[in-house]
């Protein structure tokens, strides 16, 4: 299985007045790792729209363990969890690097469409890339 792995360092927006990190920031640490997983496979979101591929999110999920923390210095593990048909699930590990201490984990999936957000089959449009992602977990 391969797994992709982003760092980040927690910006002060990002946090209440207590320091901690606003839960829904999570989701958009989600969408850093999965566009550095796309990316190190050589392809991208760009490019995926350039062909008429789009990937909304149908689903996602997250468990809060430990809460970040303003200035944490964050590793965003993303991987594959699950690929099938129309749909495939990306699934996320936050740890905080200087003690690599799981602060959440998640999933989210997104289905294979077309701009006018109807299904396609990925494997029939794009069987390289299908058969690289296949390769990836």
């Amino acid at each position: 299985m391969r797994k992709s792995h982003s760092i980040i360092q927690v910006r002060y927006q990002e946090t209440d007045q207590m320091g901690v990190v606003y839960h829904g920031n999570y989701f958009t640490w989600f969408e850093v790792g999965r566009t550095t997983f796309l990316k190190e496979m050589g392809y991208s979101y760009k490019q995926l729209e350039k062909e008429n591929i789009m990937l909304p999110v149908v689903e996602v999920n997250c468990r809060y363990k430990e809460p970040a923390k303003y200035d944490d210095e964050i590793i965003i593990e993303t991987s594959i969890k699950d690929l099938q048909g129309i749909r495939i699930t990306f699934e996320y590990t936050i740890i905080r690097k200087i003690d690599e201490k799981i602060l959440a984990m998640g999933t989210t999936t997104h289905a294979f469409v077309n701009k006018d957000l109807r299904p396609v089959n990925f494997k029939k449009l794009h069987p390289a890339m299908y058969e690289a992602l296949i390769k990836n977990f």
